[in-house]
């Protein structure tokens, strides 16, 4: 096409999309922090792994319940000004975490974390397509992306890795350093710039139209109750890991981490591979074949076989993940074209509210039925989503496209 960039001018990317990059990578690196050093944490304080695991159902609520005010907040400070805010409040949330001395306090500080990396990934999203022409704002969230992506990938494995050597402690305390440096350098790279630049005053009403029209859509319903399973069934099961390798006698918590590391591995084959299946199966095969591959994979690791397959299951699971959820972003971007914003900040509230639930579930299901079986229910629940979402979503022009000529019918 005429009017397509050279790979030369999509290569000339804004420098500061780096440090927006680094950003997404300091946030991501503590969603999982404390997933491989659980054992632990519940050893020191004297409660079980289920009440310790409510760490991420606290972490996850926290961040899922600002996502609908983070635009209007974004427009008081202004995008930069709100990450920088937010990564500060992350890195003095972690570093307070390593120094608690009782559960209720440690449990503060995680509240305190998931509303600061709560108010990064998001905005930096934003904060990337402002930078940006529509021509290169693909390849710039892409960026963006990565870094996030990267993060999830190494805050698990990290997290192992430095508990072995410096406990449980030492993980908060070295996310909490990462995460500060991570605001000076935002600081740094637009000082001058977005950080000058006068705020846009809030339109309520511009606002409350955006809501209207994304939940007159009928594929808003279908979506947002998906991420929400999604959340709850996949993601609820990662604060157990390590303790069910703990009862396979498997301690190492550098091996829990890479075993939960394997789902962010996954999600980078997704990323690699999407172009190419995509027209082959379409994206209702996706979705169909994505939850199919997790329902598996959840089912294989019910039964607990030995840690390297697991990690190969995390690897397949992962992979199922984002072809199902990926695919759930694109209908949750079309939902509306002036509020789409606030349709993918819905998105994130519905899927970490899932993710709030889901070790609770999982708590309960294994307390009062056993792993097996709260396993097992899960991947049938998984499987059927897929083929659920794919018979009831369809592909539908936004109600406020009119409103925008630039938008293909």
């Amino acid at each position: 096409m005429g009017n397509t960039p050279s790979g030369r001018d999509q290569s000339r990317m804004p420098p500061v999309l780096n440090i927006i990059a680094l950003a997404t990578f300091a946030a991501s690196l503590s969603a999982r922090a404390l997933d491989p050093v659980l054992p632990h944490v519940a050893s020191d304080f004297a409660v079980s792994i289920a009440t310790a695991a409510g760490f991420a159902s606290v972490f996850a609520f926290t961040f899922a319940i600002i996502q609908p005010a983070l635009g209007a907040a974004a427009d008081l400070f202004g995008k930069a000004r709100l990450v920088i805010i937010c990564l500060v409040l992350l890195g003095v949330a972690n570093v307070l975490g390593a120094l608690s001395s009782s559960f209720p306090m440690l449990f503060a500080t995680r509240i305190l974390a998931g509303i600061g990396a709560g108010g990064v990934f998001p905005i930096a999203l934003g904060l990337a397509s402002d930078l940006v022409g529509p021509e290169k704002r693909q390849i710039a969230i892409g960026r963006t992306l990565t870094g996030s992506m990267t993060g999830n990938l190494l805050g698990a494995s990290l997290s192992g890795l430095v508990g072995d050597f410096l406990g449980w402690r030492g993980v908060l305390a070295v996310l909490g350093s990462l995460a500060v440096v991570a605001s000076i350098a935002v600081a740094l790279g637009f000082r001058g710039g977005a950080l000058t630049r006068a705020p846009a005053k809030i339109d309520l009403s511009v606002l409350k139209h955006g809501y209207r029209t994304i939940f007159a859509n009928p594929n808003a319903k279908v979506c947002y109750s998906a991420v929400f399973i999604e959340g709850c069934c996949v993601l609820g099961l990662f604060p157990y890991i390590a303790s069910f390798l703990f009862e396979q006698g498997v301690t190492s918590l550098s091996i829990g981490g890479l075993v939960i590391a394997g789902f962010a591995v996954g999600g980078l084959f997704y990323t690699a591979t999407v172009s190419r299946l995509l027209p082959l199966i379409g994206i209702n095969g996706l979705m169909m074949s994505g939850a199919a591959l997790m329902g598996v994979q959840l089912a294989i690791i019910a039964f607990g076989p030995r840690w390297q397959f697991q990690a190969f299951s995390f690897v397949l699971m992962g992979a199922g993940f984002y072809m199902i959820h990926g695919s759930l972003q694109v209908f949750a971007s079309e939902l509306s074209v002036e509020a789409r914003a606030t349709a993918l900040a819905l998105h994130s509230f519905f899927f970490f509210m899932g993710q709030t639930v889901g070790p609770i579930a999982y708590g309960f299901g294994i307390l009062n039925a056993g792993k097996i079986p709260a396993l097992l229910t899960s991947a049938v629940i998984i499987v059927t989503l897929g083929f659920v979402c794919a018979r009831l979503l369809r592909q539908t022009r936004p109600a406020d496209a009119a409103a925008r000529p630039d938008v293909a019918p």
